[in-house]
């Protein structure tokens, strides 16, 4: 753990076991780096900078979008600040410029806290809690949230990783999932409902990250053995595999063009419930008082020989 610099995501934990390395940060939690074999294998951001358009970010307590910021409990009109302007939403949960505390348990494992108070449009008490766990080919995460409160909470929890395969450029990587139904949106990213995948955006067979244009929600996805499995191959045959268990029954996949300068970068996140499900209630967990709601997902590589 780094405490002798001042850096934008303050503390910055590092964690080292055999083959993979990891560093995630103080402030949201972000996971910053992550190397198998001294390969990378998700899109990471310098120490002294503010990572880009949420790589690496825990989305809690929602994932994704409510549209407006505008909900509803118990019919008392709910407004949470509109964090994109872009849109008028309220993006990506209420965690990602908080400060965790962390608790640092060994070198290939750390834990990182923050809580929830009530606040403008979500009045609620939930102690979080996000851990990372080295493993001999990747990394695993835990996510645990506990209502505090004295009221049912809405909760629902998404990560956004960018994933890679060394300096292979991402636009020559195929990426494969199983989701059969998409997440119809308007113009403001906001769900107007599901359709069978078409076939421009078909992931079921492997299509090339280059011939894609994406920023969308899929779900129905083929559970095995209670996990979900989303794939990037690289030319060689390496693969990155983001694993989760079948809690995540949504992923959102975006090709951005602005991450990664010249090229095209990959976002694959793993999702309990789709955008706006404050007031769809698609997937979204009404957490009792005094219990714990516990996720898990992962990311693994199998890497050709000749990378290692």
């Amino acid at each position: 753990m780094s405490t002798s610099e001042w850096y934008p995501t303050g503390i910055q934990v590092d964690l080292s076991s055999g083959r993979v390395s990891a560093t995630v940060t103080e402030v949201g939690a972000f996971l910053r780096r992550l190397t198998v074999d001294g390969i990378e294998i998700v899109e990471g951001f310098p120490v002294d900078a503010l990572p880009k358009q949420s790589q690496g970010a825990i989305l809690v307590p929602w994932p994704n979008r409510v549209r407006d910021g505008k909900w509803e409990l118990d019919g008392e009109p709910m407004q949470l600040d509109v964090s994109e302007p872009k849109f008028g939403n309220a993006s990506h949960g209420l965690l990602r410029n908080t400060a965790y505390a962390v608790e640092r348990l060994a070198d290939a494992r750390v834990v990182l806290r923050a809580p929830i108070h009530p606040t403008r449009g979500y009045p609620f008490s939930l102690a979080t809690e996000v851990e990372y766990a080295l493993a001999e080919d990747g990394l695993e995460i835990t996510h645990r949230i506990t209502n505090h409160g004295r009221a049912a909470a809405p909760v629902g929890v998404g990560a956004h990783p960018y994933l890679r395969i060394g300096d292979t450029p991402t636009a020559e990587l195929t990426l494969t999932s199983t989701g059969s139904t998409i997440v119809l949106v308007d113009d403001r990213m906001n769900p107007t409902g599901t359709a069978p995948v078409p076939a421009d955006k078909d992931l079921r067979q492997g299509p090339v990250v280059g011939d894609l244009t994406l920023d969308d929600a899929y779900t129905d996805l083929e559970v095995v053995a209670g996990r979900v499995e989303h794939v990037v191959t690289a030319p060689d045959g390496s693969t990155v595999t983001l694993w989760a268990d079948e809690a995540f029954a949504w992923v959102q996949a975006f090709v951005s063009t602005k991450l990664r300068p010249g090229g095209v970068a990959l976002a694959v996140e793993p999702l309990t419930m789709p955008a706006n499900a404050f007031n769809t209630g698609d997937g979204l967990t009404w957490l009792e008082p005094g219990d714990t709601l516990e996720v898990h997902w992962g990311i693994r590589a199998d890497l050709n020989e000749e990378r290692r």
